[in-house]
């Protein structure tokens, strides 16, 4: 299987992203690319294609969880404690140097690393200042992150920095579609060189099998049918149906080999939204399947496959992978390997963190990482002999780090049917979109939670995405009983897995104070002495109206140790602020 990479010109469509690629790559000041889209829709293809495009340049993949060291540079640590002398260790930024540094899920990159990138793509230096070290070195390179809106956005501060963006998405066209899953098997041969992929040979032959053109349609329909998310799942298909084929004996996949697959490859690949069955239904599988593959000739293919066995040789091991061209005039298939991978925070208050940025150092202990400057430097002032520096454990110095935590703030609606239930509804939605708004330029996450009738749901798990909010807040219900314990313990529950160990939590508990069901407000009061025994803070926005109240919220913030604001305003962006004040 060769080495290349996939041929830039060869990705079928996605002409804008080709062009925004083409141009950063003539002038590096525009200052990078940013392709937004779906996961499968050639992000990382495209990128690692402009790199060979570029005459075989340096491609870099920085992973999300790389350090600042690990991206800029840091101190080669043997050398400066074996010879006393300080040497740069260049990092990724310099390995990128003169090609193209590629950052998968961007978006989910520490904000300063996103910051150094932008500076250093535009600059086309690396400036590296640290504990009395300046370092500086040529970085040129061209800059392309890639990221899925899903699953939070930039701040736009960081959005505007990118010179150029493109929205990215996988062919919907069935012949755009079955030609790109056609390019790909045929550039995974190991038979071909990468300028056939736009003339390869019918059928398409896999490291298992061949797969004819009808059944690369079928497959890039049924995947279609259901919904997946760009091509992997019809060149999974293909490759699926291959093996098995393979496995039978046989070296040509059929339309019930590709029945047989399609459960295992579909089923976790439909575009679903967050609340969905993790998986597609079984019957709604089965039904694509009658609609796609009703009308291939299975007989006509079963008949075949029986004389194929009959006539091949018990002890071909390679199933046809090599070599398999057939008689005479027969075209010569394309024999493909197995798909090639790529190798391989949200912002809060700023807390302890081995990942973060350095804002100093301090006494190191066991285990922890020695920061060599800070250790030499300590040594030299406490030597006065004038002799050399001779470090030992009393000098020993670690970095130290501090990254933002995230926040997540879980809003808690009560939607039962008291008077001004559709009102709530109505502030619930606009005030989490108006929390979005802010949250993910600071990284944060709001999550929905709401009780009526029997209990309590969470109708938004805690996202960064406003796209993915607006998705799940349409036709919010409202009516019933007012289960307030259990929208209370549905909260607490959210907020405390959303958060974790690292993270901070608030719940808003939007209500009247009233409650139903079993336990009434005593059972209410007992969930929120165990809010005000958590780690979570909590909000109350009280929202009794009329002239003779009952004081029922207040009550309520007092058990919960939470701030109890009155609110008249059940405006959302009157929401938002109060919210965001509410925090400690």
């Amino acid at each position: 299987m060769t080495s290349e990479a996939f041929p830039f010109d060869a990705v079928v469509g996605q002409d804008d992203a080709k062009l925004a690629l083409r141009l950063a790559a003539l002038d590096p000041l525009i200052g990078g690319v940013l392709l937004r889209g779906q996961k499968g829709a050639a992000k990382t293809t495209l990128a690692r294609g402009l790199a060979a495009l570029l005459g075989g340049a340096p491609f870099v993949d920085l992973p999300v969880g790389a350090t600042e060291d690990r991206v800029v540079g840091t101190l080669d640590t043997r050398a400066a404690l074996t010879d006393g002398e300080v040497r740069f260790e260049p990092g990724l930024l310099a390995a990128a140097h003169g090609g193209v540094l590629y950052v998968d899920e961007i978006n989910l990159l520490p904000d300063h690393l996103v910051d150094v990138l932008l500076d250093v793509a535009v600059s086309g230096e690396n400036v590296v200042e640290r504990d009395g070290l300046s370092h500086r070195h040529p970085a040129r390179f061209v800059l392309v992150g890639s990221m899925n809106p899903e699953e939070g956005e930039l701040r736009p501060q960081l959005l505007d920095r990118f010179g150029l963006c493109v929205e990215v998405t996988a062919p919907t066209a069935i012949d755009d579609r079955v030609e790109a899953v056609r390019r790909r098997l045929a550039f995974d041969s190991a038979e071909r060189g990468v300028h056939d992929v736009t003339t390869s040979p019918s059928p398409v032959a896999t490291g298992a099998g061949r797969v004819p053109d009808a059944l690369i349609d079928a497959a890039c329909r049924l995947a279609l049918e259901v919904g997946a998310e760009g091509l992997r799942a019809d060149l999974t298909l293909c490759r699926a149906a291959a093996a098995l084929a393979r496995s039978d004996g046989r070296t040509e996949a059929s339309a019930e080999d590709l029945r047989r697959v399609a459960p295992l490859v579909l089923a976790h690949r439909s575009r679903r939204n967050p609340f969905d069955p993790p998986v597609v239904p079984p019957e709604q599988i089965e039904q694509a399947m009658r609609e796609v593959l009703g009308g291939l000739d299975d007989g006509r293919r079963s008949d075949a496959a029986r004389e194929e066995r009959s006539g091949d040789s018990a002890g071909d091991d390679d199933g046809g992978c090599e070599g398999d061209g057939g008689g005479p005039g027969t075209q010569r298939p394309v024999v493909i390997g197995s798909a090639r991978r790529p190798p391989s925070v949200p912002r809060g208050r700023s807390s302890p963190s081995p990942r973060g940025r350095t804002i100093g150092d301090a006494p190191a202990g066991p285990g922890d990482s020695i920061a060599v400057v800070p250790s030499i430097r300590a040594a030299a002032a406490g030597d006065r002999s004038g002799g050399g520096i001779v470090v030992d454990a009393r000098h020993l110095r670690r970095a130290v780090r501090v990254a933002e935590r995230p926040r997540t703030t879980v809003l808690c609606v009560d939607l039962s049917g008291s008077m001004g239930a559709p009102e709530r509804a109505e502030a619930a939605t606009g005030t989490v979109l108006g929390l979005l708004a802010d949250a993910y330029e600071r990284r944060h996450q709001v999550g929905l939670v709401t009780f009526r009738g029997r209990g309590a749901t969470t109708v938004l798990a805690p996202t960064g995405s406003v796209e993915v909010a607006g998705n799940r807040l349409r036709d919010l219900v409202t009516g019933g009983p007012t289960p307030l314990a259990a929208g209370l313990a549905e909260a607490l529950h959210v907020a405390e897995r959303a958060a974790g160990d690292d993270g901070d939590a608030l719940i808003a508990v939007l209500t009247d104070g009233r409650a139903t069901g079993a336990g009434g407000l005593d059972a209410a009061l007992e969930v929120a002495a165990r809010i005000r025994r958590s780690t979570v803070e909590a909000l109350v926005l009280d929202c009794e109206g009329g002239a003779s109240r009952l004081g029922l919220a207040a009550r309520l913030a007092e058990a919960m140790g939470a701030r109890h604001v009155r609110v008249t305003d059940l405006a959302p962006a009157a929401l938002a602020s109060t919210i965001r004040g509410g925090v400690r």
